[in-house]
Formats: structure tokens, sequence, C-alpha cells
């Protein structure tokens, strides 16, 4: 056995011992608050640089699934080499679980730019509904390089829930539409999704029907229209739109929402959108347009994923002319603790 298969069946054992003391840590927790898709590994150990995230009931372990990813290396390693490490990372992780090891797929994880974040990586399909509290959402663990729902923003969509019954709420760059679940399901008076990508919203009005709500995708112009409240009780709508027209076109329209999610892409360049858009470069032009829809008393809740753009709330407030509070240690759940999430802030009026 040559030195590199030695540190890598050394790698192999100290993850499988990692993943089963995080098993044993969370699997209660996991089972009190009905928790099906949960961080179990994130760079735990430097030299092990994985992200790996549970989905399934911990009480039926061997029917679970694990998606992750290796994130990308400081340096060139051989691409058989990186082959067979990923394929005895899988063995361990399939060993220390009882998953079977056909459930558990790895990507590449490095920066995205454009769709690329959203592009397919497969045609596997292995899909899986999970639990999150009451509710439920459709995952894809083998197609894309996220699932269709991030557990790191679970305490953040639990807050938008809190604050919905009775209220307008906008969802921008929406994805498969789980913030806007949890609105509805708080009893918002109305839910409407901005996102760009059609296999995305129908994955969205997927989400709502499987939790007893109903949803219809409408094209931007329906809505300006009024006609997405033809046929329908127009309460949730899931709108095919450049979130930046979008805005434009809601600020003429003088409308307001109550209650505005932002959880931005770093970058976008999609052939769809009528301009390119750079997280860091556009951030306060966007969220200002953002505030300007906010009713009276309205709140824009704010996720950012971006590690290179560091927002500061008081430099936030200055710029902004809006009281801004750090939701940071509101949203770290069990699994997060000691880990990194998105930047996460509430912005309103501060008289409101």
């Amino acid at each position: 056995m040559n030195m590199e298969n030695e540190k890598t069946t050394e790698q192999s054992q100290m993850l499988a011992n990692r993943l089963q003391k995080r098993f044993r840590h969370l699997k209660k927790w996991a089972q009190r608050n009905n928790i099906g898709a949960f961080r179990i590994y994130d760079r735990d150990i430097p030299e092990i640089p994985l992200v790996l995230d549970f989905y399934g009931s911990v009480s039926h372990a061997d029917e679970a699934a694990i998606s992750g990813a290796l994130y990308k290396r400081p340096y060139e390693k051989d691409e058989e080499e990186e082959k067979q490490w990923l394929s005895a990372m899988k063995n361990a992780a399939s060993a220390a679980l009882g998953i079977n090891i056909e459930r558990i797929f790895l990507k590449q994880r490095q920066k995205q730019r454009g769709e690329s974040q959203y592009e397919k990586t497969s045609d596997a399909r292995f899909e899986k509904i999970v639990s999150e509290g009451d509710l439920v959402f459709k995952v894809n663990l083998s197609d894309y390089l996220d699932t269709g729902l991030f557990p790191d923003r679970r305490l953040l969509r639990v807050m938008v829930q809190s604050e919905a019954k009775g209220k307008r709420v906008l969802n921008l760059f929406s994805y498969t539409g789980s913030f806007s679940v949890y609105a509805a399901s708080g009893g918002a008076a109305s839910t409407d999704s901005i996102d760009l990508s059609n296999t995305y919203l129908n994955w969205a009005r997927e989400n709502f029907s499987l939790n007893g709500l109903s949803a219809q995708v409408f094209q931007i112009w329906d809505f300006f229209s009024g006609k997405e409240r033809q046929g329908g009780d127009g309460r949730n709508s899931l709108i095919r739109a450049d979130v930046l027209e979008f805005l434009e076109k809601a600020a003429s329209s003088k409308i307001k929402w109550d209650i505005i999610v932002l959880d931005p892409p770093s970058f976008s360049n999609s052939k769809k959108m009528t301009e390119d858009f750079d997280l860091q470069r556009d951030f306060y032009e966007l969220t200002g347009k953002c505030i300007n829809l906010l009713a009276p008393e309205g709140k824009l809740f704010l996720s950012v994923n971006q590690k290179q753009f560091k927002l500061n709330a008081s430099e936030m407030e200055e710029k902004l002319k809006m009281h801004v509070t750090d939701l940071q240690k509101k949203i770290t759940d069990e699994d997060f603790h000691g880990k990194k999430i998105p930047q996460s802030f509430l912005i309103n009026h501060s008289d409101s």
C-alpha cells in the first residue's frame, strides 16, 4: 500500500467516525423537530473538504440519502486519484450511516457563475419528499448541484412564517418556493414568487400541492394585468419574470408588500434577463428597489450567501436609511452551530 492509499484509508476512517458522532448528536433533535433535511458534515476535518447533507428520516436511516459536494481544493489533484478518493469517502459514509452507496450523491462545489449553479449535472433523477416541521418538500439529490431545499435557511423560513399571517408576501429569486410555502402555511393573505425558471416555478407548485395549498404559474404581464386572479383564488402566484424587470413594473404600478424575501444569487447572466446581475455591484440598488415596495410597516428579510461579500448592519443602516437587524444568531439551528451560514438581516423602518 503506497503513501496515498494509506492516507485515503486513514481519512476514510476519520470521516466515518465523525459522521457517526454527528449523527448521534443530531438524531434526537431531528426526531423532536421532525427535520428530514440537515447538515451532517461541513469540512469538519480540514483535509476532508466535503459538505454532506442528510435527507430522510433518522428513524429509518437505511432509507435515507446523502447529497454533498467536494469543495474546490487549493491545489490540483490527479483526476484518477480524486475519483478513487471520492469513492473511498462515499464508502465510508455508507458504512458509517448504514445508507446504500447508490443513495450517496457527491458533486464538485466551486464558484458558480451565471446559470451554471442551476444546470443539470446528470439525468439520474433521485427525488425524495422530506419533512421540515409540519411541512414537506420535494428534493432532487441527483440532477443539480443544489437539491431544492437549503437547510441553512430553515430558521429564516420559520421566522417568515411567524410574521406572515394576514400579510402580502413577495419572494424574489424564489427558486423552489420554500419561503412562499412557509408564508402561505402561516396564513399569508397572498404570496407572489418570482423566478425566471419554469422548472423551479413548477417545482414550487409541487411543494405547495404537497402541503395542501394551491398555486398557479403566470407570466409577468398576466400579473400586472390582473389576469392571475381569473380562474383561481389568486392567493399564491408563481410568476415567471426577471426580478429586476418585475421590480421596475411593480414600482410603476405602485404595488406594495408587507413582507419581502430577498435571497439573491451571487451572479446571473441568463439570456432571459434584460441585463446581467452581480450581487456585489448591484446590492444597494437592488435592496433599495425592494425597500420602495414595502408597505409602511413592511419588513424585508435578506439572505446573502457570498463569502467574499461582507455586509455590516451599521453600514447598511447608513446607506439604506433603514433599521437593520443582524439575524445570524437567531437563525443558526442545531446542525449549523460552529458553521458558516448565509448572512441574514431584517430591514424595516425604525418606527415599525
